[in-house]
């Protein structure tokens, strides 16, 4: 045994005192051991907000006329506040940005209408429960020769995927059973794009998600699906593992809970149930329902339309365009009653009830006057109106990025005729993305307005013909000059 000296003594009490602050010290500054360290949930309630990975497309999130909407914007939204939070959404340019950006990037979750049989990184992050299934569809023009039945009719013709998807590797699987099979990845567009280009015919087929091709079908008749391959597929949220399952509990535990209090099915019959196709070339359903449905509302039309300073046959037509005339119309986006109001413009405008058919009329005459006022004062008429529509349906935010891109490219942003050409660029990324819009269904409101004129038009030549064959000497009604079908 050593017996240590006085000072030696001292030496090695203040020795064992360091020591022991020094492992207090790890203790204290040690992640990996302090019993208080955050977890992944409770890091994300303390910065009061979680980052949702997404893209700006028709399925998941863009701006309408109310401000943000979309399937996956809703649900996010729903969970965020589930967590004490509020949702900071990021999109990215290209599908297949998601998977690296939530691997190496800012995002806590991805909600876009991943499956998990996307990429090399599917592996490498965790899924929530699923909340919708799809299946791949592949899409033609009608007017082709012959209809494709299965993949060998694909061979010879051009095919286009977007590059990243699950429709990639599925194309890769085939391939080794169809050698001869040849598809095209895009990089810089999105589904919505794609399916325009079968309609152009810039292409012959592509595959695509079932949802996204529902969406779009409405706006170009002459679509048809031909098939459907592999397996369906069940839409997941992703986000990355992480040590501890609060994450992944709270994500559990709201699928589970929406499923059961049934918003979940809820909003996918808002966004993704069947809309009814309206035949607008059959004119004579149109006739039928001046005839049956009109004579209800007329007064309405004629006394709201007065009060505003519209011509009555003008608001008339946006009623039949929006509900068929029909006051208890409801849509799966939630919009109500004859002029189809949102719960947003409703309160705007002071209806209480928009099943009614005298608050809704009042309430869209006023709101399309509001909308009047605001379009530019160097659009002149009938450019004015057409404006003053196309914003009623999409918003005036998205019309004047419409008229900014309209004037780039060297067209009058004054002119509807020009315009309507520019306004379906909204929907592709090359020029959303400069816009302070951002993504909308800029041919929506083209065959929108459209479609009103045609209304409007028929419904002053009717009323001239019912005037003459009654032989009333009274004139009809004065109209504002309408300019030549464009």
């Amino acid at each position: 045994m050593v017996e240590l000296t006085p000072f030696a003594h001292r030496v090695q009490l203040i020795s064992g005192l360091v020591a022991a602050l020094i492992v207090l010290a790890i203790l204290i500054v040690s992640p990996g051991i302090d019993k208080q360290a955050l977890s992944s949930l409770e890091k994300i309630q303390k910065r009061g907000y979680i980052n949702i990975l997404t893209l700006n497309s028709a399925t998941t999130y863009y701006r309408d006329i109310d401000g943000p909407n979309g399937f996956e914007y809703q649900l996010a939204n729903w969970f965020a506040e589930s967590i004490g939070v509020y949702p900071r959404f990021i999109t990215v340019q290209n599908f297949n940005e998601l998977y690296p950006e939530l691997l190496f990037g800012t995002g806590d979750i991805v909600a876009a209408g991943l499956s998990g049989d996307e990429s090399e990184f599917s592996r490498s992050v965790a899924y929530s429960p699923h909340y919708y299934e799809v299946s791949n569809q592949v899409l033609y023009r009608k007017f082709r020769a012959d209809r494709p039945k299965k993949v060998i009719d694909l061979i010879g013709g051009s095919l286009k995927v977007v590059s990243g998807t699950a429709h990639v590797r599925l194309l890769s699987e085939l391939s080794a059973q169809f050698p001869r099979l040849t598809w095209t990845e895009v990089n810089d567009i999105a589904t919505e794009e794609l399916i325009e280009q079968v309609e152009t015919g810039d292409t012959d087929y592509i595959v695509a998600d079932s949802h996204e091709i529902a969406l779009q079908r409405r706006y170009f008749p002459e679509l048809r699906i031909a098939f459907e391959i592999g397996e369906p597929r069940r839409l997941r949220w992703a986000y990355n593992f992480s040590d501890d399952d609060s994450l992944k509990n709270v994500i559990d535990a709201f699928f589970t809970t929406i499923e059961k209090d049934g918003r979940l099915e809820q909003l996918i019959h808002r966004y993704y149930s069947h809309v009814a196709r309206f035949n607008y070339s059959d004119i004579r359903t149109f006739t039928q329902r001046i005839e049956s449905h009109l004579p209800r509302y007329e007064a309405l039309f004629k006394r709201e339309a007065e009060s505003v300073g519209l011509d009555w046959r003008l608001l008339a037509a946006i009623g039949y365009q929006e509900s068929l005339w029909v006051e208890r119309a409801k849509s799966p986006t939630g919009v109500r009653g004859l002029m189809m109001l949102t719960q947003a413009t409703a309160k705007q405008m002071k209806v209480k009830n928009r099943l009614d058919a005298a608050e809704s009329i009042r309430g869209g005459a006023k709101y399309i006057a509001r909308v009047l006022k605001r379009v530019p004062e160097e659009v002149p008429e009938p450019d004015r109106t057409w404006f003053a529509l196309a914003a009623y349906n999409v918003g005036l935010g998205h019309v004047e990025d419409a008229r900014i891109i309209t004037e780039s490219r060297g067209g009058d942003p004054n002119r509807w005729i020009d315009v309507k050409q520019n306004l379906p660029l909204l929907a592709r990324k090359k020029w959303y993305k400069k816009t302070r819009y951002g993504y909308a269904r800029g041919w929506e409101p083209v065959k929108y307005v459209e479609n009103i004129r045609q209304y409007y038009e028929y419904l002053t030549g009717f009323e001239t013909r019912a005037i003459r064959e009654n032989g009333e000497i009274k004139q009809p009604q004065e109209i504002a000059p309408l300019a030549p079908s464009l």
